[in-house]
Formats: structure tokens, sequence, C-alpha cells
């Protein structure tokens, strides 16, 4: 979810609520500035499941620039 820093001001405890179960994206003039999570989200878990998603033809320094771009 993405929301506005206006709109994280007039409604903080709603987010904070939603953030125990989904990622809440806060932008600034249409760019994303901060984003609020779940302290207890399993870190090793989210690594594991991230190894092996790139393919072997594609660098790291593409799979960043390709990142950014959806940013």
């Amino acid at each position: 979810m993405s929301i506005t820093v206006t709109e994280l001001k007039r409604n903080l405890d709603k987010y904070l609520i939603l953030a125990e179960t989904e990622d809440v994206y806060i932008t600034k003039n249409g760019k994303i500035i901060a984003k609020l999570t779940t302290p207890n989200q399993d870190r090793v878990d989210i690594a594991t499941s991230l190894f092996g998603i790139l393919t072997n033809d594609i660098t790291v320094e593409d799979a960043h620039k390709e990142r950014l771009e959806h940013i």
C-alpha cells in the first residue's frame, strides 16, 4: 500500500495497525521516502526466498538498475 505523508499524519494509528500485516510505503511529492513494516517479519526467511531469483545472464548492476526503474 502506498500513502502520502499527509495521509499518514492524519491516520497514523490506522497505518501502524495495517503495517503489522503489510508494508506501507510513504510518499512525498510522488516519490517513496519511507516504508512501515512489521519488526516481527523473519528476515532469514525473506533472504532465503530471494536466493536463485536472478538468472545467470544478469549482473547485479543490471538487477539494481531494473529495480530502481520500478520505484
